[in-house]
């Protein structure tokens, strides 16, 4: 009784996970959950205060649905200062998380059997948000040994190719792209015509990295959609927060999927968003810190097991290679069962990802420690 569209998308696969290890959970099992993109920490206080505070103070009805002006003002000086992206508040939407932002980003201007190019791995949602907008998703490949950089990407283009989707850093590599491989996607867009979608989720969660937008580079400005959010920085998965930032001819289009679906994102939750982004932002840099420390352990670890890790740039993902012990559907399967370590087999990225399995470190040095010691007595 469903649609084409829909039953042409998968189930998440890291939703999935996160569903069976809930059960286990559930049941009394001491399970390590490495799966789910979640930051462990809770919200920072003042960010917490300020959503109260708007609700004491009857912020609970409509508000503009675009967003609050003040916070999409905000948003605004956030891009010219730290991006240097020249938007306007007209050009931001705020929306209820950054995965609706991607969403009504690519169901505005992919058509039926446009062609959109996702890096292969990528992130779960990407090409479901291309079927359900009618699109294909073409899969560029990556190289596994060169900080996952796409390879030949102007032989993927065609004539129905419509838009790029970029994550960088990325999910599930933490792959960081530097101004050449940036350089590169900018003169090919522009000499093809083609849109850009730039998620930029994880430009917080970074390490010895400079992070660098898209719709910085010449030209780009006006065939840029630029994705972000407050989930991972600040730890508020929960609150559901993200936005974009558009040209003017795009935001007015998009406008119409927000307003006809979401209408708006929560009214409290939004000053919330601009308490965080005019707070005291040693909050994120204390949680990259850490984020940091545990990136180093387990990618060291894994190593030390025999199971070839890159050492991510950015993001909180370990993508492992686990092809000695079988596929990753495989042997992620076994962890769960065996040693009740939960991760994603990185089939759910792209063909690509087929022997490799993701690992969210978004959790304590402890319960790493833990998780290493389980793998290892699984694998011995």
């Amino acid at each position: 009784m469903a649609s084409r569209r829909v039953r042409s998308v998968s189930e998440s696969a890291t939703m999935r996970i996160a569903s069976l290890a809930g059960e286990l959970k559930r049941k009394g099992v001491d399970l390590i959950s490495l799966s789910l993109g979640e930051p462990d920490f809770t919200t920072p206080p003042h960010i917490c205060e300020a959503a109260k505070e708007a609700l004491d103070a009857g912020e609970t009805h409509y508000a503009p649905s675009a967003g609050i002006p003040e916070l999409r003002e905000e948003i605004a000086l956030k891009l010219q200062r730290e991006n240097n992206i020249q938007a306007e508040p007209s050009n931001i939407i705020v929306t209820p998380g950054a995965k609706q932002a991607v969403f009504e980003a690519v169901l505005s201007v992919v058509d039926d059997g446009d062609e959109v190019l996702l890096f292969d791995p990528a992130w779960v949602s990407y090409d479901a948000c291309v079927r359900l907008a009618g699109g294909r998703s073409v899969w560029v490949p990556t190289d596994l040994y060169d900080g996952f950089k796409p390879e030949n990407l102007a032989e993927h283009i065609t004539a129905k190719t419509r838009l790029i989707i970029v994550n960088t850093p990325g999910n599930p590599t933490g792959a960081v792209y530097d101004r050449e491989v940036l350089r590169e996607i900018s003169e090919l867009a522009i000499d093809h015509d083609l849109l850009v979608l730039s998620d930029e989720i994880y430009e917080k969660v970074i390490y010895g990295k400079r992070h660098e937008s898209l719709a910085a580079f010449d030209g780009m400005e006006e065939r840029t959609i630029t994705v972000n959010g407050f989930s991972k920085a600040y730890a508020m998965t929960g609150w559901r927060l993200g936005y974009l930032a558009a040209p003017s001819e795009l935001v007015s289009q998009i406008m119409k999927v927000h307003s006809h679906s979401v209408s708006q994102a929560a009214s409290f939750v939004q000053h919330a968003g601009l308490a965080a982004l005019r707070g005291d932002q040693q909050c994120v840099v204390d949680m990259t810190t850490e984020f940091e420390k545990r990136r180093n352990l387990i990618v060291k670890g894994l190593n030390e097991l025999g199971l070839d890790t890159p050492l991510p740039d950015g993001a909180f993902y370990a993508f492992t290679n686990v092809s000695r012990y079988g596929s990753g559907d495989e042997f992620a399967e076994r962890l769960l069962k065996e040693a009740h370590v939960a991760v994603t087999p990185g089939s759910a990225f792209g063909s690509v990802g087929a022997n490799y399995i993701r690992i969210s470190y978004a959790t304590s040095q402890e319960r790493i420690r833990e998780a290493l010691l389980r793998i290892e007595r699984t694998i011995s």
